[in-house]
């Protein structure tokens, strides 16, 4: 039983310091193949302006990209 608990403690204290660096570097989810990006696709739509969610959402990428430690 103290094995257990152990080991299951060690998996926490993991899940909880991959959680805080995922909350300290404020990324988005981003699949391992790189989806659209990879294919030089800027969007998903056909449309020559985004919609005004969109446009906000771009606006708040490249805030933090201009304002990144590293």
């Amino acid at each position: 039983m103290a094995v257990f608990l152990f080991t299951f403690g060690l998996f926490l204290v993991v899940v909880l310091a991959m959680a805080i660096g995922f909350v300290v570097q404020r990324k988005t989810l981003a699949g391992s193949c790189g989806g659209l990006g990879e294919l030089n696709i800027a969007k998903a739509c056909d449309c020559d302006k985004p919609c005004e969610k969109r446009q906000k959402r771009l606006e708040k990428e490249k805030f933090w990209q201009d304002n990144k430690i590293i």
